[in-house]
Order: C-alpha cells, then sequence, then structure tokens
C-alpha cells in the first residue's frame, strides 16, 4: 500500500505542475520511443567469457530512442540498447540505416549499451553472435528513431541529481601485498582497503509535453548490471527494471545510459546482502523521482552534437603478460578462454599498434552527455564532471564502440581483472586519460 501511495503521488508530481505560457513559443522539441528486440530461445548470449544461449527471457530486451532539435541544426537522437556493448562496426551500421531512413547525420546519433550482461552476443565472445538478430536490431534501431521522430512536439526538459550510497561499490579491494583483486571482499583477512570512489549521482533529464504530460527522461548512473550473468537467460538487468519501475509512476519511456562503471559492481565487499535487480530498480527510479520532484521545466537555448577521433594505442605486451604470470593477474571465464582469445588478439594488437576512438558531446544548453567507448574506471568520468563545470555534465560509457577497460594509469601496477591483459584489457594505460581530455576539450570549447 505505501509503494501504491508513493507511486500515485509520483505520478500527481510528474503531471500536475502548471505549464509555463510566458514568452515566445518554444522551438525546442523531444520524441521518445522504443521498440522490443527480445531476442528469440537459442540465441548466443553475453557476459560471462562462457559458451552460452538464451533459453528463455525473464523480462524484455528494448531498444529506445530520443530525438531532440531546436533551430536550423536538425534533430539529434540517442538510441539506448539493452545489450553489453556496442563495436564501432554496428555502430556505424545503425548510423547509416537513421542517416538513410530519416536523414540525421551520423554523427549527431549516439548509440549506447546498458552494459546488461543478460543480454544476446555483441561479439564472437566465447561463440559465435547471431547475425541473423544483430541485423533485426539494426533495424530496430532505426524504427525506434523514427517513431520518435513522428513523437516530437514542443517541449520543456528539467534537470535533477540524486545521491545513492547503497548501490554501487568500488569492486576492486587493495590487498595488503599491494595487489588489488577485482570483487574481493573484507572477509579475506588480506583486504586492506577499496581501491578508489564510486559516483553516486542519478542523473535525471524528464522531458515533458506543453500541455504538462511527461514524455521520457534520461536517467544515467554508474554501476555495472551483471544480474542473470550466468544464468542461460534473457533479462534487461537492473536498467530495465528502472524503464519498467518509472513507467509505473507516470514516466512513459525512460533511457538507461551508463556512467563510467569499469571498477564499479553491485555486489558488496563488506558482506552485505546481494541486491536483486528489481531491488536496485526501484531503488534508482525512486531515487529518479526525488531528483525531479521540484523541477525547473526550462526550454535549453540550443541543441549541439560534435565529436572527436583520437588515436589510441595498444598496449606493449610482455610475455609475463601474455601468459598470465604479471603481478596481480586476475582472469575470469570457462576453463580455455584466454588460451583461445590470446593468440589471434596479441596478433592483432602488434600487427596493427594502434586504433580509433570516437568521443562525442551531445549538448541540451547547458547539460551535456558525454560520450566514451569504453569501460572507462569512475575516476575518468569523475574527473570529466568536475573539469566541464559549469556545464552539467552526465558521462556515457559503452558508446559509440568498445575498447574495453581503461582503468586509471596508477591501477596497472597493482593488477586485477581490469588490468590483466586479454580480451577485455588491450589499450594503453594513458588511454582512459586521453580520452577524458578529448572530451574535457570538447566541452570547453578547445
Amino acid at each position: 500500500m505505501i509503494f501504491l501511495i508513493r507511486t500515485i503521488l509520483g505520478l500527481a508530481t510528474l503531471t500536475a505542475l502548471p505549464v509555463a505560457t510566458a514568452g515566445p513559443p518554444s522551438t525546442f522539441r523531444a520524441g521518445f520511443a522504443e521498440v522490443d528486440i527480445t531476442p528469440p530461445k537459442g540465441t548466443p548470449r553475453q557476459g560471462w567469457n562462457s559458451k552460452m544461449v538464451g533459453e528463455c527471457a525473464l523480462d524484455p530486451l528494448f531498444v529506445r530512442a530520443a530525438v531532440f532539435e531546436k533551430g536550423e541544426g536538425g534533430p539529434v537522437a540517442v538510441i539506448q540498447l539493452d545489450v553489453a556493448l556496442i563495436g564501432a562496426a554496428d555502430t556505424a551500421a545503425i548510423r547509416r540505416r537513421v542517416e538513410t531512413s530519416h536523414g540525421i547525420p551520423g554523427r549527431r546519433v549516439m548509440v549506447a549499451a546498458t552494459h546488461n550482461h543478460a543480454g544476446p552476443a555483441m561479439i564472437n565472445e566465447a561463440m559465435p553472435r547471431d547475425e541473423g538478430w544483430i541485423n533485426r536490431m539494426i533495424q530496430s534501431c532505426s524504427d525506434a528513431v523514427g517513431k520518435a521522430l513522428v513523437a516530437r512536439e514542443g517541449a520543456e526538459m528539467a534537470v535533477g541529481i540524486a545521491f545513492e550510497w547503497d548501490v554501487a561499490y568500488n569492486r576492486r579491494i587493495l590487498m595488503r601485498d599491494g595487489t588489488v583483486k577485482t570483487h574481493g571482499t573484507f572477509t579475506d583477512p588480506a583486504a586492506l582497503g577499496f581501491e578508489g570512489p564510486i559516483d553516486p549521482e542519478v542523473g535525471v533529464i524528464a522531458f515533458r509535453g506543453r500541455d504538462g504530460t511527461i514524455k521520457g527522461a534520461i536517467v544515467n548512473f554508474a554501476c555495472h548490471p551483471t544480474h542473470h550473468g550466468g544464468d542461460p537467460t534473457f533479462s534487461a538487468g537492473y536498467p530495465g527494471m528502472i524503464a519498467r519501475e518509472l513507467k509505473e509512476k507516470g514516466i512513459p519511456i525512460t533511457l538507461f545510459l551508463q556512467g563510467a562503471a569499469g571498477n564499479i559492481a553491485y555486489d558488496d565487499p563488506r558482506g552485505g546482502p546481494t541486491k536483486s535487480k528489481e531491488t536496485i530498480g526501484q531503488i534508482l527510479a525512486d531515487d529518479a523521482m526525488k531528483a525531479i520532484s521540484k523541477p525547473a521545466w526550462t526550454v535549453p537555448a540550443s541543441v549541439s552534437a560534435a565529436s572527436k577521433d583520437v588515436r589510441v594505442r595498444y598496449r606493449d605486451v610482455t610475455e609475463e603478460e601474455i601468459g598470465g604470470r604479471s603481478r596481480g593477474t586476475q582472469r575470469f571465464g570457462e576453463p580455455g578462454y584466454y588460451e583461445r582469445k590470446i593468440p589471434p588478439l596479441v596478433a592483432m594488437i602488434r600487427e596493427k599498434g594502434e586504433d580509433t576512438a570516437e568521443v562525442q558531446v551531445i549538448r541540451l544548453g547547458d547539460v551535456a552527455l558525454a560520450a566514451q567507448p569504453s569501460e572507462s574506471f569512475v575516476e575518468h568520468g569523475l574527473r570529466i564532471k568536475q573539469e566541464t563545470w559549469p556545464t552539467r555534465t552526465f558521462v556515457v560509457c559503452y558508446a559509440n564502440g568498445m575498447l574495453g577497460y581503461l582503468p586509471h594509469e596508477a591501477a596497472f601496477a597493482r593488477g586485477g581483472y581490469e588490468c590483466t591483459f586479454g580480451p577485455p584489457s588491450l589499450m594503453a594505460p594513458d588511454t582512459g586519460r586521453r580520452l577524458a581530455d578529448a572530451v574535457i576539450n570538447l566541452l570547453n570549447g578547445r
């Protein structure tokens, strides 16, 4: 009963606000849409470095899209997928489809994954991905953008934040010998402390029509969604539960944009109980409602998009790193996974030497979405937020490509899973800093 009352009150808060009528009509328009992309039974899964297929879906997976425009620059689009990652090639394919079908230039389209660990394979992780499903997913992204364009209407937006300390934890535990254990616990007598911080900010951007009705929202938070990662099931994880909870509270479509969560997880190293995806979804949905409980509805002065390509180097790996013998080495996965993956990975990085990474910024007035194609550590995300203030920047990782883990440079000396050479960790130690530099410069006009 308490939950029902809270839900009703939340809905009343959102829909009963007065609509500003002073001043000239707004040219800012926003539209939202979603398309079901739940994979069929038997589709290869991703997220556990193991051979798995999904035998059933516990809840639906979606692609969600939002489009915004003001003035003559044309619309920008944000696409959110309930999957683990989105590679550069698939990003390019989605952008081409959107540009061909709807006329939005590719560099004005942000494609972001929630990093859901109970979704279909987006890469050939432990078994080949389903290219038929991938092609349908690409078309669904374009369809969602098309529906969002049709749904566009004059709009206002409200920005709010809340702070949540009881969901996310830094998953890297510093040990007394100076190494780090990823997913370490303080039941281990050799544990010393958390290696680093979390980002407790729950960022929310809500959008309403000129009639006062909420049309959609964006929620930004940093924490790995790994529920059901080892199960032969499909689920959207806690990001899907946030969208479901907020729909019940009067926000019909919510895009969850994952933050800099490379070293952040919901398992409590202190020994506290592990929260279910439903519990986390409810907590963060409640936080989102609090963030916009007293909103100042405004029209953004402008809508814009900018991006920059950065040349980044692969790691110079030693034989000890290749063989898993370097200090602090920590590997997760089924037997034989690294033996299969590392030889072709070493050959690739030694042949190519470097790669290209795109950083992207979408601005809605004084608010910015800053995309990073990586599993960046939280330290990089916090730095971006700090050094771009007074712009309110929400960092969006797992977007427009995937370079793997980008730890902060000091972490490499301590090891741990994210710093151990292998398929998820192959970039030079300065890569995360350099991508953060690039997006900071974009936002600060340098």
